[in-house]
This record gives structure tokens, sequence and C-alpha cells, in this order.
């Protein structure tokens, strides 16, 4: 399969007739869909649907607990203000995402990537501080707000990967 350095793609599907929507989200929701949902749907066999599935699955999950790990360090290193918290190429948090989706550097990461993922921190922050995680579905607020943030499917994703 083609490398993809993923930003932000959920693939929604149907299991009737093996197609994906491609779908830029974070939620673990797959009820929601973006416009992009109906510009562009592959054909897949249910092996590399299954695949497919649980690659998103274990990307959405390494995201989310590296945007939670970094918010509690930086409560613990004493981080007051939420300003303070940024994501650039430079970042530590940016590093880590990128050498785990995009080991070989071979894509260009968008911009929009290191803006969503600064929103993403800052939630995260401020929900810890003001001690939301002890609510057991406190992390669902965030997939909310991150969902809201869904951009178009970028050019290179779209080509035919069923060939």
């Amino acid at each position: 399969m083609t490398k993809v350095f993923v930003h932000f793609i959920w693939f929604n599907f149907s299991n009737t007739d093996n197609t994906f929507s491609s779908h830029i989200n974070t939620t673990t929701s797959s009820s929601s869909h973006s416009p992009a949902c109906s510009v562009y749907r592959p054909q897949f066999t249910r092996c590399i649907t299954s695949q497919l599935i649980k690659w998103f699955s274990n990307f959405r999950e390494f995201y989310y607990i590296q945007m939670e790990k970094f918010a509690r360090n930086a409560l613990l290193e004493g981080v007051a203000d939420v300003r303070d918290l940024t994501v650039d190429r430079e970042s530590e948090l940016f590093r880590a995402l990128n050498v785990h989706y995009n080991k070989a550097n071979d894509f260009q990461v968008p911009e929009r990537f290191l803006e969503v993922a600064e929103i993403t921190l800052r939630e995260f922050y401020i929900a810890i501080s003001v001690g939301k995680d002890h609510d057991p579905s406190w992390k669902k607020t965030i997939y909310k707000v991150i969902c809201k943030l869904d951009s178009d499917v970028p050019p290179e994703f779209k080509r035919n990967y069923s060939e």
C-alpha cells in the first residue's frame, strides 16, 4: 500500500459494499460525515478494509495518548498559561508524531496539522487542569471540538488505491 502521512483521515466504511468514504476526523464516532465523504469513494477488499480500520484506529489512539501525555507533562512542569503550549516543527510533540507516522519524512506535514495538534494539546491541558479527567467520558468533549476542525482531503490522498 502506498505510504501516506495521515492528516486526521478516518475511513468510514459500509459492510454491505466494502467502500470507504474519506473523512478527515479524529472522533471515535463514524456517524458524523464531512462533505469530503461524498467526493471520494475508492473500492477495497475486505482484508484491506480490516487493516485500514485497525490502522486508523491506532492512529487516533496514538495521537490522543500523545496529546494527553504532553498536556500532563506541561502541568507537571508548571506551565500556567495554555497559550504557552505551542506545536511547531521543532517541538518534541511534533517530532514524536512525525517519527511515528512519517518515519522516512516522505511527506511534508501540512500546516493545518500543526494548528490542529496545538488546539488538541491545549484542549487536553485545559480539561486536565480543571479536573475534568476524573469523569470517565471526559475526552468526548475534546473529540467533538477537534471533529469540527475537519478540512478538505488533500489531492495526494485522492488517487485510486484499489489498483
